[in-house]
């Protein structure tokens, strides 16, 4: 099967020509070549990664490829990936201001990954028998959770409760740092960074996923502004 990308590299490459400073931050950033870069020309580019050609103020002349991470599924892909990588580029270099999310904004794949993790623990990692919480009776709590331990104690099924919250936490708390570190560079005030952090907590990967969506679209935006 042929790359769709590939099979448009000459008109891209010819295209991209009109955008050498964007073609620099590239090779610069994503490229890490250190030293002045005067130019730099784009002369490949595939659904996994472009080949950037660029010639240093010493007179040097070197090639450096660029991945795409992940890769691109298609060419409809190339543009906003490239604007994308763009913003990332002209911002780790210091030449773009980093977006800033000001609102907190819960992703509608959490309600299924609610109920996913609810009837997980509920039916395979229900607390023992006799477990309190708050101030919720022993009887209520028994009562309650009686189904989900008849079917486990039928089926076999699961981890034990302390085990299944161990694994959630653990899990889920690596998730949490991955997003803190998002909201230290992109997210504005201390509510809306506790409400990521807390909801990444819960519901783990997709709340993350979302945050870096909305950073992505910050990004392109400010460029799109900037041209």
């Amino acid at each position: 099967m042929s790359d769709p990308v590939a099979s448009k590299s000459r008109f891209l490459c010819m295209y991209m020509k009109n955008h050498p400073d964007t073609l620099v931050a590239y090779v610069k950033y994503f490229g890490k070549v250190e030293g002045n870069v005067l130019t730099a020309e784009m002369s490949s580019i595939d659904s996994k990664c472009m080949t950037l050609v660029y010639k240093l103020k010493s007179g040097q002349s070197n090639t450096t490829r660029v991945s795409f991470d992940p890769p691109l599924s298609g060419y409809e892909e190339v543009k906003p990936r490239l604007l994308s990588m763009k913003a990332e580029a002209q911002e780790g270099l210091g030449m773009l201001k980093a977006p800033q999310i000001t609102t907190f904004q819960i992703p509608r794949t959490t309600a299924i990954v609610g109920i996913a993790l609810f009837t997980y623990f509920y039916f395979l990692s229900p607390p023992p028998p006799g477990t309190t919480f708050l101030s919720i009776p022993i009887t209520t709590m028994d009562a309650f959770f009686s189904p989900a331990h008849a079917f486990r104690n039928t089926t076999g099924l699961g981890l034990s409760f302390q085990t299944a919250c161990a694994i959630f936490c653990t899990a889920h708390g690596a998730e949490a740092l991955y997003t803190w570190s998002f909201c230290r560079h992109y997210v504005k005030g201390a509510i809306v960074t506790a409400a990521y952090v807390g909801c990444t907590m819960i519901f783990g990967y997709p709340v993350c996923m979302d945050l870096k969506r909305r950073i992505q679209q910050k990004r392109i935006e400010s460029v799109m502004k900037v041209e």
